[in-house]
Order: structure tokens, then sequence, then C-alpha cells
């Protein structure tokens, strides 16, 4: 029985961390899942219709209670990030710059990367090829502060 219960629990555990902490994997809540419904057919196969009933029952109201309980509870205002970036790419300097200036890749263009121009360092795309790290570049196009790049020839 406490085979049966550590079953249903640990598949329980399983399906609330995919929910909070790895949402989207499905892996982790597939195994929740699996491990919750072996217990529960354990349950029938061993105790019969009554007490698989009942265990259907009461791990659905442990369910639903530690879902609720769990996204109701300041408990995970640990693991959550509180500060938020306020600076943006590429903020100032951008229209000073003109189409035909030129730089120099510090990165690799995958097509973003960054690139120094002027002595500062900023993030700038190419029209969709790769461009090598260390390669001069010229500017093409700005827009909406997107600094747009080809490599000098």
């Amino acid at each position: 029985m406490v085979g049966i219960i550590f079953l249903i629990l640990a598949g329980l555990a399983l399906i609330i961390a995919e929910l909070i902490f790895v949402p989207g994997t499905t892996f982790v809540g597939v195994i929740g899942l699996l491990l919750t419904i072996v217990g529960i057919f354990i349950v029938f196969d061993d105790y019969g219709n009554i007490a698989g009933y009942w265990t259907v029952g009461i791990t659905g109201i442990v369910t639903v209670a530690a879902i609720i309980f769990s996204f109701k509870s300041a408990s995970w205002d640990r693991f959550s990030l509180k500060s938020s970036i306020k600076s943006k790419v590429n903020d100032s300097d951008v229209y000073t710059f003109q189409v035909g200036e030129k730089g120099k890749t510090i990165s690799d263009l995958k097509p973003i990367g960054k690139a120094e121009i002027f002595g500062k360092v900023y993030e700038v795309r190419s029209k969709g090829e790769w461009i090598g790290a260390g390669q001069e570049i010229q500017i093409i196009k700005i827009d909406h502060k997107r600094i747009f790049v080809e490599p000098i020839k």
C-alpha cells in the first residue's frame, strides 16, 4: 500500500513540477501522469472497484487542491524573477549614424551579432547571411533603431 501511495504522490509532484518549474516540456508531466495512472490501476487490481473509485476521487481532489494552492500561495515568489530590464538595445547614438558608415564585427553575425562602430559596440544584423567575427562591415540601412550591415568586399 505504501508503494501505491508513493507512486500516486510522486506522479502528482511531477505534474505540479511540470506546471510550475518546467512548463512546456511535457516530459515531466507525462511521466507524472503515467505514475499516477499506474498507481490507480494497481489499487483497482489489488483492492477492487470500491477502493479504486475512492482512490480516483481522492487523487482528483488532492490534485486540484495542490494545483490551486501552488498557484495561490506566495511560496513560489522566491523562485520568480523580480527585476526587469529597463534598458534597450542601441538606445542612443543610432540616429547619429548614416548609411555608408564603416565598422568591424566583434562576434559572428548569424544574422544578428555585435559590431564596433566608432569605438562603441552595437547589436547589428545582416541581410540574412553569416558574417564572421573581425570582418569589416558597412551600414546599409537604419530602421527603427536596428542597424543593418553588409560585409565590405
